[in-house]
């Protein structure tokens, strides 16, 4: 008995080897580090939030040193009268940050479906390294501190860094389609986790000559990726003569490769003549619009899914080492080296994620079943861990970045690019910048919230009440997907039904 074609296993590896070439791997290499760039420069800013803090607030003078004058001269620095009240700063940068990031992602992803990716990503990366070092490397030489600036420049660097995901996403579905999407995706999403390291281990670097160098550092690094991006990359195989993905769907292993896996499998080929975009002519296809992209299957839901995991997955990524040093009494440096192994998590739980769910060839199980053991570890981690070994502390790290890490890579990444690439818009890249900024805004949103709400509950009820919080917000992100798990499950029984009577 013939299986249907949309049920027929494909080899995950065969459509992808078969159309690998050195072009693709350049692809994979500079976009992933264009964007672990754009992410150490914002890791830099939360490695180094206990210096900043200690600089905005007054020195403990010993009772024999000397009064200083003129005072207002002394303190020109010191911009809170205690901690407490530096640290709701901080938070409050975050928050802005994420809220101009989250809108700027709405307008950045449409703009990268009109104008070249590679001029939008690099102009991103140039213009947010110049910005990254006004703020932390320029105010400091110059001695000028002000609250309201500081606001202005994160506002900016949010706008421009959220130029990025949306052009690095599209120009990797651009080149890759969906024959092994979710490993190849997995370990590409692997960049804002390598970024993280790279932005930890800079600023552990140089934070002994002052936290200004640990910006000049990534901000200069940065800037040289854009440049480097702007003369190299390469936005999808036309420019190289290659065929574009979809062109030969007349192969039966690429056509089943890039149906998406979120798609309607029991609905009708008819279907599949109705589409978002007007038959057109012309070869270029048309971009799409943002109302339109919001109405294609998935969407709506996974991005409100990834609201709340994003607001878990950047609280790690703002407040954990800040999190180890006040509240274990460790040192800047030690926080942001174990700090590292939750990204290390991250790198291996989406690759491994995203390799099963190209073997099952649906995703929302898998993260599912992830952000249930992601519950446990959460809860686990709100304990006491001071008593124990760096060792065990770093693998209990591992563990929670591997389940909440890795779905938060998947969602941003393998499944953005699922749905951009559906059927509804004839697999066309000219959704995949849009729907990649609608799901990726929508998180950040959600996570903008939550960093303020993280400060504040910290602040009254302590961090434990913290990870209940993040334990309520993974709980409903499996919520809001709960219809998408329903389905797929009944399609994967379905399948195995189908596949029993074959035999």
């Amino acid at each position: 008995m013939a299986l249907p074609g949309s049920l027929r296993r494909q080899p995950a590896s065969r459509g992808l080897v078969s159309h690998c070439t050195h072009h693709h791997i350049v692809v994979f290499l500079l976009t992933f580090f264009s964007y672990s760039l754009l992410h150490a420069s914002r890791k830099t800013f939360s490695n180094v939030k206990v210096s900043i803090s200690s600089q905005w607030t007054p020195y403990c003078l010993n009772s024999t040193a000397p009064e200083l004058q003129p005072y207002e001269l002394w303190n020109s620095s010191h911009l809170f009268p205690n901690v407490e009240e530096a640290t709701l700063f901080l938070g409050t940068l975050d928050t802005i940050f994420l809220f101009s990031y989250a809108m700027g992602l709405f307008v950045s992803g449409i703009v990268g479906d009109r104008l070249n990716l590679r001029w939008v990503l690099s102009f991103g990366m140039c213009s947010s390294a110049l910005v990254v070092f006004f703020f932390g490397t320029l105010t400091e030489w110059l001695h000028f501190y002000n609250k309201w600036f500081y606001c202005c420049l994160w506002v900016v660097n949010g706008l421009l860094q959220s130029t990025g995901w949306p052009c690095v996403v599209a120009v990797m579905g651009n080149w890759f389609g969906k024959a092994g999407r979710g490993f190849v995706f997995g370990l590409w999403s692997a960049c804002a986790s390598v970024g993280n390291i790279l932005g930890a281990f800079l600023a552990s670097c140089v934070l002994k000559y002052g936290y200004e160098y640990a910006f000049l550092v990534t901000a200069s690094v940065q800037f040289a990726g854009g440049v480097i991006v702007f003369f190299g990359l390469l936005t999808s195989p036309k420019e190289v003569g290659l065929p574009e993905l979809g062109a030969d769907e007349d192969d039966g292993v690429e056509e089943d490769a890039n149906r998406p896996l979120m798609g309607n499998d029991d609905a009708d080929d008819d279907d599949r003549n109705y589409s978002i975009q007007a038959t057109d002519t012309d070869n270029q296809p048309k971009a799409i619009g943002f109302f339109q992209a919001c109405c294609l299957p998935g969407v709506v839901l996974y991005s409100l899914a990834y609201a709340c995991l994003k607001l878990v997955n950047y609280s790690f990524f703002f407040w954990l080492p800040f999190y180890l040093s006040n509240n274990f009494g460790w040192k800047e440096a030690e926080a942001d080296q174990l700090s590292i192994w939750y990204d290390v998590g991250g790198i291996i739980g989406g690759t491994i994620q995203g390799l099963i769910s190209d073997v099952l060839q649906k995703r929302a199980p898998v993260l599912a079943t992830s952000l249930l053991f992601a519950v446990g570890s959460l809860f686990g981690y709100s304990r006491d861990l001071s008593s124990c070994l760096f060792c065990t502390k770093a693998v209990f790290l591992a563990l929670t970045g591997f389940f909440i890490g890795g779905p938060s890579n998947m969602i941003s990444s393998a499944i953005s690019a699922d749905l951009g690439r559906q059927d509804l818009v004839k697999g066309s890249s000219e959704a995949l910048a849009t729907v990649t900024g609608i799901v990726d805004g929508t998180g950040s949103v959600g996570a903008a919230v939550g960093q303020y709400l993280v400060s504040l509950i910290q602040e009254n009820l302590g961090w434990m009440w913290v990870f209940y919080f993040f334990i309520l917000m993974t709980s409903s992100t499996i919520l809001f997907i709960s219809p998408l798990i329903v389905r797929e499950i009944k399609l994967l029984l379905h399948e195995r039904r189908l596949r029993m009577l074959a035999e």
